[in-house]
């Protein structure tokens, strides 16, 4: 019998007889102890039982890997599937993925609550105890169609995703199976350590119009240790929920007659919002920007151009069209269907609500003839958008429809992109330095040179490309080459934060752009009097100004540096003796643009106290008999800490200097106690 040669990651090339597995390659390699769950063979992903026929190489895929994790995820949900199946023998099994932090499974069956979580755990803990073989069965569609003949959810998957003669795969662990490409755990033990977190509904496909389904949310680790470290950290993002604190601390509220996913901001949250964008309106005047303003709509005619319409419009709002006209339509029997058939021909034109600003910006550069000379033209925006995301997606300020972005788009030349991308990636720099963001990674998204999907020559991507890789390189942080993860037009750069408990964030984002100016054929007249393109670079350091308040809210746990606190001092009088003193010093505070409330009601000092702490004053300033005589404030910071007998004199210009100089957190009290 000829041998088959398996190299592996190491470069070393084994010998072995055919029908050899993974696992058995891999143990032979590393020994009993490898920690690997599944494997790649010729760097396609398998499960570890796959036996191997001919030559190839052979990696193993370690547990705590991302890949490892999505797959011990993966499999976890098809053993609660297995669990819901045996307490709910009429419940039927829709679909159930590994998602970022853990993995779901929709079922349509009968309403479930929270208290039945437990009992569905612990049969999976059961199950996974069994130690059941998780076996990959190739069927044919026939057979699949009868194993799932009542299970119309898997039926429907199988006629539209499965070709007609083709057939595919089950993964079979004892008597329950699923359909399912893999690749998945070799048993059910390495799922012992399960905790089902939450419930919720969902509809089937994520249409509103279809089934309404029930959702179960859970978490799996490779060990106990992780569990534990995992239900901390969830434990912990629980209490910075920044849908309860932002209730708690009235920064912005959801309406359920204004809209799913529209932000009614608060006054209190006006205020985080409103220094966000001073902070960052100051450096933009600082490299050169020119703010602007454009509508809320726009005509088809635009979106077309741009590409938004009709290619994106699933995740659009409807068009508007004119009142007198659908009139028209309506009075001549023409149905929804029709209408956007003729919207997407371009034979009805009516306006949308806008989904980018980067198609009103091209305009306003199209708006006059261009030299090398205005270039680069940097456009700012601060642009409220438009997305129409599905009910069961949305979630407080995170995942919104109406949305306002940091925008702003460069018309630059070539020459320009390195320099330019380096300066947008300073904003976001400066961002995160004053915000205590410092826990961040780079992922430098580039083209697929296999992939025809990516518009513009391969010269100019190159260029592009080479930008990036330098800007990221430069940034003394760890980066990433995504290939394939570039936008259609260009290469983009994404901030990846990682928060106080560990949990990443996509803040932040620049692209550099070919696709925009060659459609709405932009020009500008060179140096050497000929007619040029322009690169596009689009660039927004917050992103959404909705979705960046939320991280922030959980990344502080709402307890704002001082600059960005919406009430910087609450006054609290002992009694009310020194209400006159206490206005005098919230007026001294007004003067000097800070944000101020006072109390000076007959509730105990004790109970003003606990009051005032639930909105998370950077500062409490307490007055009596001593402070009103000496002219001097008492302090206790957002930390507890205390400190007697400041002058009010130095209160003031201390204050005033953390603020401008934007410290992390409040420390007046505390260095004044050090001292």
């Amino acid at each position: 019998m000829a041998l088959i040669q398996v190299t592996l990651p190491d470069g070393t090339i084994n010998e072995y007889a055919p029908g050899i597995t993974c696992a058995e390659v891999i143990t032979d390699a590393l020994g009993r102890k490898h920690g690997c769950l599944a494997a790649r063979i010729d760097g396609a992903e398998c499960d570890l039982s796959r036996e191997l026929e001919q030559d190839c190489s052979v990696e193993g895929i370690l547990t705590q890997s991302d890949e490892g994790m999505y797959i011990l995820r993966h499999s976890a949900a098809h053993l609660l599937a297995q669990a819901v199946m045996s307490l709910y023998p009429d419940a039927k099994p829709t679909i159930g993925p590994a998602i970022d932090r853990g993995f779901y499974y929709d079922f349509a069956m009968k309403s479930i609550s929270e208290s039945d979580l437990k009992p569905i755990q612990k049969k999976m803990q059961e199950l996974a105890r069994k130690n059941f073989t998780v076996e990959r069965i190739e069927m044919s569609e026939p057979e699949l169609k009868e194993l799932f003949s009542s299970n119309p959810y898997k039926l429907e998957i199988i006629e539209q995703r499965i070709e007609e003669g083709s057939g595919s795969t089950i993964y079979k662990q004892d008597d329950w199976s699923d359909l399912c490409l893999g690749p998945h755990v070799p048993n059910t033990s390495r799922l012992m350590n399960v905790k089902l977190t939450s419930i919720s509904s969902a509809y089937w496909r994520g249409d509103q119009n279809r089934e309404q389904l029930v959702r179960i949310y859970g978490i799996v680790e490779p060990s106990k240790e992780a569990l534990r470290a995992t239900i901390t950290r969830l434990e912990e993002a629980k209490k910075r929920d920044h849908r309860k604190l932002g209730k708690d601390l009235q920064l912005f509220h959801i309406d359920e007659e204004v809209g799913q996913g529209l932000i009614l901001w608060t006054p209190r949250g006006a205020i985080l919002r409103q220094e966000l964008q001073d902070f960052i309106s100051h450096h933009l005047r600082r490299q050169g920007y020119s703010q602007v303003f454009t509508p809320h709509v726009g005509k088809l005619d635009l979106y077309r151009t741009s590409g938004h319409f009709p290619y994106y419009q699933d995740s659009q709002y409807p068009p508007l069209v004119e009142r007198d006209l659908m009139k028209k339509l309506a009075d001549e029997g023409c149905t929804c269907g029709e209408l956007s058939n003729l919207m997407e021909l371009g034979e009805i034109d009516g306006y949308m609500l806008k989904p980018m600003n980067c198609p009103h910006h091209v305009k306003i550069y199209a708006s006059q003839m261009r030299s090398y000379r205005d270039l680069p033209l940097r456009l700012a925006e601060f642009g409220t958008v438009y997305r129409w995301e599905q009910s069961g997606e949305i979630s407080g300020m995170t995942r919104v429809r109406g949305f306002t972005q940091d925008d702003a788009h460069l018309f630059v030349t070539e020459d320009q992109i390195a320099s330019e991308v380096l300066g947008c990636i300073e904003l976001v720099q400066i961002i995160f330095e004053k915000l205590g963001m410092t826990d961040y990674r780079v992922r430098v998204g580039l083209r697929d040179a296999d992939s025809d999907k990516y518009v513009g020559s391969p010269d100019r991507w190159d260029k592009a490309e080479d930008a990036c890789r330098a800007a990221a390189e430069s940034l003394g942080v760890n980066w990433s080459e995504e290939p394939g993860e570039a936008a259609f037009y260009g290469p983009k750069i994404d901030f990846v934060v990682k928060d106080v408990i560990g949990r990443e964030w996509q803040l932040g984002t620049v692209q550099v752009d070919y696709n925009l100016p060659e459609r709405f054929e932009l020009e500008y007249k060179g140096s050497d009097g000929e007619i040029h393109r322009p690169v596009m670079i689009h660039r927004a350091p917050f992103g959404s100004m909705e979705r960046f308040c939320g991280v922030l809210i959980e990344h502080f746990a709402g307890k704002f540096p001082t600059w960005l606190t919406p009430t910087q001092c609450h006054i609290i009088t002992i009694s009310e003796k020194h209400k006159g003193y206490a206005h005098e010093v919230a007026s001294l505070l007004r003067d000097n643009n800070i944000r101020v409330e006072i109390d000076d009601g007959d509730d105990t000092i004790g109970k003003k106290i606990r009051t005032h702490r639930k909105m998370q004053p950077a500062y409490m300033v307490i007055l009596g008999d001593g402070e009103a005589e000496g002219r001097t404030v008492s302090l206790r910071a957002r930390n507890g800490d205390q400190v007697s007998g400041i002058p009010l004199d130095q209160f003031l210009k201390d204050l005033r200097s953390e603020i401008d100089q934007k410290v992390a957190q409040p420390n007046l009290a505390v260095t004044e106690a050090e001292e």
